[in-house]
């Protein structure tokens, strides 16, 4: 008998074995009993799947030849097959949620259940079958199965009950709230009177905790690393770590970032300028649940012909004349950019006003193209030129002069959204006391989610750095600027114009991820409140990506990106480090999953 016939006899032969099973008569007054039976036999199962007992999930099976099982190896038949597996074959995370079971016919329940599994990195999910039937030893699983889900499949419910909620309004705090979460999105958010649980739903008890919205960094740049190899142009190590490569290696693992994001809380990021791939994150991240929701404006319009670029692509764009704008937006409004951003940089021997001019043009063409302007505007003059042309986003303070009237009346006008940025200058300080010291940098990173690639390359930066001389930037300087700073976002605050956390992360020592921490601690260090800190990095960053209908916000209809943490985020920014759950699209995974291995 060949291979194929004798599977096909097995098929029959276990077919037979189940029609003689289920031929008793129709489900009747025992049907809860076998329900209740095999309920507490498929949580073992899977309880012992969490465990990695082996002995106890193979004490779930029927010890038959007519056991069957299907998944991503195909069909098999018999315990004797299940039973020499390797012992070892082990997920590090199972999720096994929306436990399903109906009776067929007495002594025969068929159950259901929605998977998520890792191995190392891998990560799949799906649907899962088991057929349980009533045998003389007691119950036991005749067939098992497996599907992944198809791209775009919803997760399975879940309710977040008792937590105090803070929904990102800066509202007061709802104490012993629930959150119901379905297809991905909220689905009712408030207290228990209100929003009632459904029958069934699985829960996770947050008796104890906060949950908030996800945070929001409006200010990120996928194309560079976190250290100097992503930023030649601040410490030049292009002959150890050639730049092109540096980029090619950013463009293959964008992942990496998604988990020091989602690592730390973070489940939407607005990239404000890089190479052109970073427009096709937008697509591949916004139904991938271990991602965060990204948001690009591809390619910069630049006052300074920089030559941070590569010989086939460019990052930014020489911005000449009224020609130059309107090509390089149109440009960007054919690949899909959610913004035009300006890098609007005074330096070499360019007419302040010729700048401003050209700055008004891409402005202009913004308009017309439909696409809000970004500027990045350090100097007073410079942001109040940005702010004539129609900028709808500062993504850096205005550090050299107090800003003044004018600039909040512009701010007004526009409905300008300002990103104070405080403390991406500190990452450029302490390259260069690595440089001065010999001791390399530390990384603040409390859920150690930083990549193993970077973090090595982060540790040699004093070693490197011997090889080459380079002066550490005063520390007056960086210390007047920090005044000016903080000074000018109190005053924006007061004023009423509305304020979005970004951390300018992909510079030198601002990591992906953790960055997130300090820039909020800065923020409130500065004089905001936390409650205030909190909406910034949430609600006002949603408002700054254009994406405030879908995200940002705890209400129902919006995504279900939320997070929940083991401390008051009203109190302090810092107890946005007491992360303990990540919901991204309406799967949830505790923060540990987002380990980096190291």
């Amino acid at each position: 008998m060949t291979g194929r016939v004798a599977r096909f006899a097995a098929a029959v032969a276990l077919f037979a074995a189940l029609v003689a099973w289920s031929a008793g008569p129709t489900p009747g007054a025992g049907a809860g009993s076998d329900l209740a039976e095999a309920r507490r036999l498929f949580e073992r199962n899977l309880d012992a799947i969490r465990k990695k007992d082996r002995d106890a999930y193979l004490a779930c099976y029927l010890q038959s030849d007519s056991l069957a099982r299907s998944g991503p190896d195909g069909f098999r038949l018999g315990y004797r097959t299940l039973a020499e597996e390797r012992s070892n074959a082990w997920p590090n995370v199972f999720d096994a949620r929306d436990l399903e079971l109906v009776p067929l016919r007495d002594g025969v329940i068929y159950g259901t259940y929605r998977y998520r599994v890792r191995f190392g990195d891998d990560e799949s999910s799906g649907l899962s079958e088991r057929l349980f039937v009533r045998t003389p030893d007691g119950w036991r699983i005749a067939m098992t199965s497996a599907f992944a889900a198809p791209p775009g499949t919803t997760p399975p419910p879940l309710a977040i009950v008792g937590a105090t909620l803070v929904d990102g309004r800066g509202g007061a705090p709802v104490r012993d709230a629930v959150v119901v979460v379905r297809g991905g999105k909220i689905e009712c958010a408030g207290p228990r009177v209100r929003c009632t649980l459904p029958a069934g739903i699985d829960t996770i008890d947050a008796r104890g905790l906060w949950v908030v919205p996800g945070l929001i960094d409006a200010h990120v740049h996928y194309s560079q690393t976190g250290w100097a190899d992503g930023r030649p142009d601040a410490l030049d190590l292009r002959a150890r770590y050639p730049y092109a490569a540096t980029i090619a290696e950013r463009r293959t693992h964008p992942e990496w970032f998604h988990r020091a994001w989602l690592g730390c809380g973070v489940t939407s990021v607005f990239d404000v300028g890089g190479y052109a791939w970073t427009l096709d994150l937008q697509a591949a991240t916004r139904d991938d649940s271990r991602a965060p929701r990204v948001t690009a404006a591809g390619p910069l319009l630049s006052t300074l012909d920089h030559w941070l670029n590569l010989g086939s692509e460019r990052q930014f764009f020489h911005l000449v004349g009224d020609s130059v704008a309107q090509a390089g937006v149109k440009e960007l409004k054919a690949r899909g950019s959610a913004a035009v951003k300006v890098w609007f940089i005074v330096a070499g021997q360019r007419d302040f006003d010729a700048m401003a001019k050209d700055v008004m043009a891409a402005g202009a063409a913004a308009r017309e193209a439909g696409l809000p302007l970004i500027v990045h505007a350090t100097g007073l003059a410079e942001a109040k030129a940005a702010l004539k042309a129609g900028a709808k986003l500062l993504v850096h303070s205005v550090w050299d002069k107090p800003v003044d009237d004018e600039f909040i009346q512009l701010a007004r006008a526009n409905g300008t959204i300002y990103c104070p940025t405080l403390t991406v200058i500190d990452g450029y300080v302490k390259m260069a006391d690595a440089v001065r010291t010999g001791v390399a940098p530390t990384i603040d990173d409390p859920h150690q989610v930083i990549d193993s690639t970077t973090w090595a390359r982060v540790a040699s930066t004093a070693t490197v750095a011997r090889e080459l001389k380079i002066e550490p930037r005063p520390r007056a300087q960086v210390e007047e600027r920090h005044r000016v700073m903080n000074a000018n976002l109190i005053k924006v605050r007061d004023a009423g114009i509305p304020i979005a956390t970004g951390t300018d992360a992909g510079n030198p020592l601002t990591m992906h991820g953790p960055s997130i921490y300090a820039e909020m601690e800065a923020m409130q260090a500065a004089g905001m409140t936390p409650m205030q800190v909190l909406v910034a990095s949430t609600a006002g960053g949603a408002r700054a990506m254009g994406r405030e209908a879908e995200v940002g916000t705890i209400e129902p209809g919006k995504a279900a990106d939320l997070i929940l943490l083991g401390a008051d985020p009203t109190a302090s920014a810092a107890n946005l480090r007491r992360l303990r759950w990540v919901v991204r699209g309406g799967v949830a995974r505790r923060v540990e999953e987002f380990r980096a291995r190291r």
